[in-house]
């Protein structure tokens, strides 16, 4: 802030101000996609959880039924207790679902990844 003799007028400069602006140009432009990138681990992360609590409802289901479910409004909800988070999308194969085993996928709608559990027993992969 510069001060000119005489003057009782106080302000800022046209370079600080634009020294400033340029600072925080280049903070916003780093921020801006690390916050973008951590969305989107976050929403990754919710289908991948919602996955493991479908395997989890498969099995609750198999002790009742002696066979994997292959619908998956009849997973959702209190009887299995699998509630699905907000944009996370639970499929299940008929094709790959019977008395031996069972095929699922899930993805967010804003995430980037799809993912796949063979179960029983498998692990979460992503396609």
């Amino acid at each position: 802030m510069i001060e000119h003799p005489g003057s009782h007028d106080k302000g800022f400069t046209l370079i600080e101000l634009i020294i400033v602006i340029a600072i925080i140009g280049i903070l916003a432009a780093i921020a801006v996609p690390q916050y973008s990138a951590y969305k989107t681990r976050a929403y990754n992360a919710a289908a991948i959880e919602d996955l493991k609590a479908a395997e989890a409802a498969q099995e609750l289901y198999f002790t009742e039924h002696y066979t994997y479910c292959a619908n998956t409004s009849t997973l959702i909800g209190a009887t299995y207790m699998l509630f699905l988070s907000d944009g996370v999308r639970l499929t299940i194969d008929p094709m790959n679902t019977n008395t031996h085993g069972f095929l699922m996928r899930t993805r967010h709608q804003s995430g980037d990844v799809t993912y796949r559990l063979q179960g029983p027993g498998g692990r979460v992969v992503e396609e």
